[in-house]
């Protein structure tokens, strides 16, 4: 018999094992994704997935019902990876430069990346600047929020992702100049 949701997540807060590999199972794909996108290898990525559901069992007697449980659980697991980032890496927030790069980055027409090849990429920024992109781009949030979340000006964090960005388009055509001297 396959349980609801809800009822899973009520089993598991009563600390249900079975419900606890049924909850993992619905929900690990998707949260281990948001890991590797922050995290600067896989190895790190599990780490931070493994904490992160931990803090998800550890907490889900906190979930009410209210809202999306996948919602509650991607914020559980960004939370995890910002704060596992700021514990293993020394942020040092140099950047005061008001200037921010155009809207336009990539010309999507004149590039060929799979899903995998662009999270590599994103992976190799440095720390500072791929945070802010994950915030910006995946989690969707604003660069108030971001500022907020990260302990940063809001001008900092427009220009940490105008920077990625520049950063990105850049190593995005140097993969694809090597790619096609590949197949020549």
């Amino acid at each position: 018999m396959k349980l609801s949701i809800d009822h899973i997540i009520l089993n598991c807060q009563r600390n249900e094992d079975q419900a606890q590999r049924e909850l993992y199972q619905l929900y690990s794909h998707v949260l281990f994704s948001i890991c590797k996108r922050y995290a600067a290898n896989d190895d790190d990525a599990k780490d931070y997935f493994q904490e992160g559901f931990i803090t998800i069992f550890q907490k889900i007697d906190q979930y009410k019902f209210q809202g999306s449980f996948e919602g509650w659980a991607k914020r559980i697991m960004v939370n995890t990876c910002l704060e596992k980032l700021r514990k293993t890496e020394a942020i040092h927030d140099e950047l005061n430069d008001n200037t921010i790069a155009g809207e336009e980055w990539i010309d999507e027409e004149a590039y060929t990346i799979s899903y995998q090849e662009l999270l590599d990429i994103v992976r190799q920024l440095p720390p500072q600047y791929r945070k802010v992109f994950n915030l910006y781009v995946f989690e969707e949030l604003k660069h108030q929020e971001i500022a907020q979340m990260l302990g940063i000006s809001v001008n900092t964090s427009k220009s940490n992702l105008a920077r990625a960005r520049l950063i990105l388009v850049q190593k995005v055509e140097d993969f694809n100049k090597k790619k096609d001297e590949e197949n020549r």
